[in-house]
């Protein structure tokens, strides 16, 4: 269970914000302040038909946006701990605005560190993407800098009692823009357009992104990024699961996107240790003893050419196993077509 007694969640109307505050506040009865820091005034408001503050007096919901340095400080006022998630994600709407991503997902990381060390705030724990290691398009450039400013931030904290980590992963299970929910839609018009057929993912669901979320608030010692051990899966699998009648039109690789999907790069893989049920990305900088990190959380060094790779990972969903994930998490009643 987390120490703390007051979270602030940036883009929590997201699919992960709102997943994740609906776990702090079913888990964390001492809860007594949780802020709610986004700038969609219609999905705050949607969000509050969810979580109503009558029923949940420790919710705040704050208009603000992470460009806002000010309004940070002040939303970050008796704040304990921050989970990252505000981003701009969309692949092709950052390569055609690159200012506006850099601006969100670069000056606005660094705005949260600066104000979560001028506040007090004791941990902050920042959301990336498999897109950040050996980015080719804009959107995994900022994360892989937001990242970097993460970690980094736990050489500037002076006096501070303050801990800085990152989790990265991969494709969420049915979050807003994915693919599933985007072919579960198009599906009832009987064609599939497929990028490339030897594309593959890396997969996640919600809840076991909150989980790891989780665990690297408790157990962070400042500058490791979290990699869940996780499967992957074939596009051509995820058209079959949801619609195997459908016909499947090849359409090519957008501008910006890759066959396979990397979370650790061979030369991350060098300074990487492995867990049960997850890897760590070491800081570069030597924060704090490597060795002593492993022994306590019974980790291993990564073997010399290791990397993380959709491509060439050890698991896979199957067309079933897909299926299951729909009812699951996507749509209970769902039937393939």
């Amino acid at each position: 269970m987390m120490p703390y007694r007051s979270y602030l969640v940036t883009g929590a109307t997201g699919s992960f914000g709102r997943k994740f505050v609906g776990t702090l506040l079913r888990e964390l009865p001492h809860l007594e302040r949780l802020v709610i820091f986004s700038r969609d005034e219609l999905k705050q408001y949607e969000m509050q038909q969810e979580f109503p503050p009558s029923r949940h007096p420790q919710l705040r919901y704050f208009i603000g946006d992470v460009r806002d340095a000010a309004r940070l400080r002040r939303a970050f006022e008796g704040v304990e701990a921050v989970v990252h998630a505000a981003a701009l994600k969309q692949v092709p709407a950052a390569e055609y605005n690159p200012f506006e991503a850099i601006k969100t997902n670069v000056l606005g990381a660094q705005n949260v560190i600066e104000a979560a060390i001028d506040a007090g705030v004791q941990a902050v724990v920042a959301l990336s993407t498999d897109k950040a290691a050996a980015p080719i398009n804009l959107y995994g450039a900022t994360k892989l800098c937001s990242d970097k400013l993460f970690t980094a931030a736990n050489g500037i904290r002076g006096r501070h009692p303050i801990k800085f980590s990152v989790v990265r992963y991969g494709n969420v299970l049915g979050s807003r823009g994915s693919v599933i929910p985007f072919f579960l839609q198009q599906r009832h018009q009987g064609v599939l357009p497929i990028t490339d057929e030897r594309m593959t993912r890396f997969n996640i669901t919600l809840e076991d992104g909150v989980q790891l979320v989780q665990y690297a608030m408790e157990h962070m010692w400042g500058g490791e990024i979290f990699v869940p051990r996780i499967p992957s899966y074939r596009i051509n699998d995820v058209a079959e699961a949801v619609a195997p009648s459908a016909r499947r039109e090849i359409v090519g690789i957008r501008p910006g996107e890759k066959l396979h999907e990397e979370m650790i790069t061979e030369t991350d893989g060098l300074n990487s240790l492995e867990f049960e049920k997850y890897f760590v990305i070491l800081p570069s900088m030597p924060f704090w003893d490597a060795e002593a990190y492993r022994k306590q959380f019974n980790g291993r060094k990564c073997e010399y050419g290791f990397r993380y790779n959709s491509g060439t990972n050890a698991e896979w969903l199957s067309v079933e196993q897909l299926r299951s994930l729909i009812r699951q998490h996507c749509d209970a009643g769902f039937q393939p077509l």
